[in-house]
């Protein structure tokens, strides 16, 4: 249940993979609001369940069989 990224390294570069793909033109704005958004599969990396640590707590992210997102303390 460890993942090899760090969460905020794993939205850098989910943001410089997206911000790359935009088409020239499209304004900083956009790029925001897709680094806002990450995956599910890119956090749990083929796994069930995956530790997060945020502000010194560690929280556990878990798929369910149904495809949903359970996220506890």
């Amino acid at each position: 249940m460890q993942a090899t990224m760090t969460a905020a390294s794993l939205l850098r570069s989910v943001a410089s993979d997206k911000a790359a793909s935009l088409a020239p033109g499209e304004g900083a704005q956009s790029a925001e609001a897709v680094s806002a958004a990450v995956d599910s599969s890119a956090l749990l990396q083929g796994q069930k369940a995956v530790a997060i640590s945020h502000n010194g707590s560690v929280y556990r992210l878990q798929a369910t069989k149904l495809g949903k997102l359970i996220l506890t303390k």
